[in-house]
């Protein structure tokens, strides 16, 4: 069976978004590096910026495996910048809590990301970006509804 055009088109959409995840996560490394920091780092950081939450919350809020972010919070714990807090919530699933020092880590690496943001946001224009990310949206909605069907 041959790709129609609109699959063959989503085919190239989903090979161009997967190349765009690598340069995205380069840069990320990139912008988090000075303070010590990875992507993998810096994107639990945020999840964890306005308040503590489990790692199995983060992992659902970031679409990842739990494991993989336990792995992460252990990691920002045993480096000093997160802590776990009792979770009145539940018994044996503790809530992950940047510290001061995570928090200084975090603002570091969001200054970085503005200035970066700002310069590529300036190259490529609002109004082309705002397209793509109702574009972008509408994507992830028919895809999480895809895979719901599927499951």
């Amino acid at each position: 069976m041959k790709h129609t055009p609109a699959g063959e088109a989503f085919t190239n959409l989903v090979l161009n978004v997967f190349r765009l995840n690598g340069l995205l996560l380069e840069a990320g490394d990139h912008l988090a590096a000075p303070v010590g920091q990875t992507s993998a780092r810096w994107q639990v950081m945020g999840c964890i910026d306005d308040k503590a939450r489990s790692v199995a919350e983060i992992a659902h809020n970031m679409g990842l495996a739990r494991q993989s972010v336990q792995r992460i919070a252990d990691l920002l714990v045993k480096d000093g910048l997160a802590t776990y807090e009792a979770n009145p919530e539940h018994k044996r699933a503790k809530l992950l809590k940047l510290n001061a020092k995570g928090l200084k880590a975090l603002r570091t690496i969001e200054r970085a990301q503005r200035a970066w943001a700002n310069a590529l946001g300036k190259e490529l224009g609002k109004r082309d970006l705002t397209k793509v990310n109702e574009v972008l949206e509408h994507l992830r909605e028919v895809l999480e509804k895809s895979v719901v069907k599927t499951s």
